[in-house]
């Protein structure tokens, strides 16, 4: 075997861990989640002496619990011994990012084996609330003492004062953007997010790990209902990720030479063929196009070049898809039908299978290993991303050898590229006639519409937000037209020192 060869990195361990805490006793938390995931991921590689060659522990920023090393405390938990953790920052294109990184550093001859770690306790936190229970017995929350990436906010300060950090405020404004685009009338449009989820909601019906496991049907996910309430027109809440879960998983990776001297099946290898990363302009509101991901597009069109394969010899896909519009911008960017009759997702998705944070895409990728494990034709293409489709790392897996040596990705030109399209940031004072270029619509819990934020486009072609000034019964209105294109007149709020709107 050549050198070159023997150090082709490869997954020989994959597990998933799902919690449901019945409200008695004392649930896991995260980390103990981990190291049943861990623990379970390196027996999975059927070699006993696996553990022994670990020697990088990275572990995905964790959003319900906090500790001050979570890699060090999960190597202690395991009995290993890693020389180097990491703890990364937020963005669900975590897992997938580690993994080119694990693959990078395995190829280089700078680790032998490597374990990838990530999990969420939200749903036994969200019961504990509710009961006004404390878990004494948990860890005490801690500030993780270091953390490695790109750790910039995703969100400008003009686009958090019209309330748009949360993600079930800037999706749906979003897509508005993407509806326009293709010139769907509101109705059909809403059809065409009914039919796209089911499908989604089918395959989590099948999966062990899916928090539900209900295969809800076109019409249930579409209309807006006492208990499918819209939360940002247009999403119902069964087109919002579903944060409240208590899932784990890990990923145990090492080289072709590694794995043959620790005999582990070659039945266990998958491998990872290609990989890439990039970043859409950070800030959405400076995005050439709300309706396109020049990320996505070139991100894929580079992992699949590694992979030496085309967008057709993939024979399974799990689309990043916290929201539609996350599954939209991929399909387009990698032309894709709606209807292709390849899965889009393995797992469920967000939504069904479960949103564990910054973790979802691990719950993929060790997905993606048990189906290729079983089917060694299989290849399988994942899309991970972090903030509001910000973030893009994308990967493919297969399981036979790649073509060619793996690479890190080395995505600098292209990111210069994306970074250099960036249009100026909206105005922040603005007045006078503007058309609307994309809109969300928030509603309370009891289902009604509460308030509006949209994008506008000036006479003289400046971009601006606005808070749309109408009461219910107008917000009402406007979810059944499409108002994206609309003349509307603004006047700025010296009070509040927010642009506002109203229909003209």
């Amino acid at each position: 075997m050549s050198r070159s060869l023997g150090k082709t990195p490869i997954l020989v361990g994959a597990a998933q861990v799902t919690q449901r805490w019945s409200g008695t006793g004392t649930p896991d938390h995260p980390l103990a989640l981990m190291v049943k995931a861990g623990r379970a991921a390196l027996s999975d590689s059927g070699s006993t002496r696996l553990a022994s060659a670990i020697d990088w522990i990275a572990v995905v920023n964790i959003l319900t619990w906090s500790y001050a090393d979570a890699p060090g405390s999960l190597a202690r938990e395991l009995g290993l011994t890693p020389t180097r953790g990491t703890y990364t920052t937020i963005g669900g294109n975590s897992p997938q990012y580690l993994v080119h990184r694990a693959a990078e550093a395995l190829a280089e001859g700078r680790a032998r084996a490597v374990l990838l770690a990530g999990a969420e306790s939200g749903d036994a936190l969200t019961q504990a609330r509710k009961l006004g229970r404390r878990f004494d017995e948990w860890p005490a929350r801690t500030e993780a003492s270091a953390i490695e990436g790109d750790a910039r906010i995703g969100i400008s300060p003009i686009e958090q004062a019209y309330d748009l950090f949360l993600p079930s405020s800037m999706y749906p404004l979003i897509e508005t953007a993407i509806r326009a685009s293709t010139g769907l009338a509101p109705d059909a449009h809403r059809r065409h997010l009914g039919r796209l989820f089911a499908r989604f909601a089918a395959v989590a019906r099948g999966h062990p790990h899916a928090w539900f496991r209900e295969a809800h049907s076109a019409d249930r996910i579409a209309q807006a209902a006492a208990d499918n309430r819209y939360v940002g027109y247009p999403y119902t809440k069964l087109m919002n990720a579903m944060m409240s879960v208590d899932q784990a998983a890990a990923l145990v990776l090492t080289t072709v030479e590694e794995a043959t001297k620790l005999g582990i099946d070659p039945s266990r290898w998958v491998y990872p063929m290609g990989g890439a990363d990039l970043n859409d302009v950070w800030h959405v509101m400076e995005r050439p196009s709300l309706h396109r991901s020049p990320a996505i597009q070139q991100a894929s069109r580079s992992a699949l070049a590694r992979a030496g394969m085309r967008v057709s010899e993939i024979t399974a896909f799990d689309l990043y898809s916290c929201f539609p519009a996350a599954v939209e911008l991929a399909l387009d960017a990698m032309e894709i039908e709606a209807d292709d009759p390849r899965d889009l997702t393995i797992t469920g998705g967000l939504p069904y299978f479960g949103g564990p944070g910054n973790n979802y895409s691990m719950h993929a990728i060790a997905t993606a290993v048990d189906r290729i494990r079983h089917d060694r034709d299989a290849r399988v293409l994942i899309s991970a991303l972090g903030w509001y489709a910000t973030k893009h790392s994308i990967g493919v897996y297969g399981g036979s050898r790649p073509p060619s040596r793996w690479s890190a990705p080395d995505d600098a030109v292209d990111q210069t590229m994306i970074d250099a399209s960036a249009v100026a940031p909206p105005i922040e004072r603005a007045a006078g006639d503007a058309r609307i270029a994309a809109f969300v619509i928030r509603h309370g819990r009891d289902g009604g519409p509460v308030d509006g934020t949209a994008l506008v486009r000036t006479q003289d072609g400046a971009r601006a937000l606005a808070t749309i000034d109408a009461p219910a019964n107008e917000l009402d209105a406007m979810e059944r037209e499409e108002i994206v294109g609309r003349l509307c007149r603004l006047h700025h709020d010296a009070g509040s020192g927010l642009n506002r709107l109203r229909l003209s």
